[in-house]
């Protein structure tokens, strides 16, 4: 009996130490910088901003949940809502884009995008 206790225990033993070298060696952390958008790049709200909207935000901001960010509708109800005052950092939609509920919803590059557009006077070119 106390010859298996102790086989049982080595086995315990050597499992323990192994799930311990495999935790160690599999916690690599990757760092990456998120691409960075180039501020005094003019962005364009059909071709830069749009496209955000319509990957990430149509599906809640259509009809029924203000803004609408439709094509076709998000500028004007961007515009007219008061979404999109300056300093951008400070805007309705910057700050709903980077609060908690919706953080996961838009990359840092889509965040930084809006926020330049938002900067250079959300423009509808």
């Amino acid at each position: 009996m106390n010859q298996i206790f102790k086989k049982n225990k080595q086995i315990l033993v050597a499992l323990a130490v192994a799930a311990l070298i495999f935790s160690i060696s599999s916690c690599e952390k990757y760092s990456f910088l998120p691409p960075v958008v180039n501020t005094l790049d003019t962005l364009h709200f059909k071709t830069d901003i749009q496209p955000i909207f319509d990957a990430k935000c149509t599906t809640c901001h259509g009809v029924l949940r203000a803004p609408d960010l439709r094509s076709g509708k998000s500028f004007a109800a961007l515009t007219t809502g008061g979404f999109v005052d300056l300093p951008g950092e400070t805007s309705k939609l910057y700050v709903k884009m980077t609060s908690a509920d919706h953080t996961p919803r838009s990359t840092e590059a889509d965040k930084q995008k809006v926020l330049i557009w938002i900067n250079q006077g959300a423009m509808d070119n």
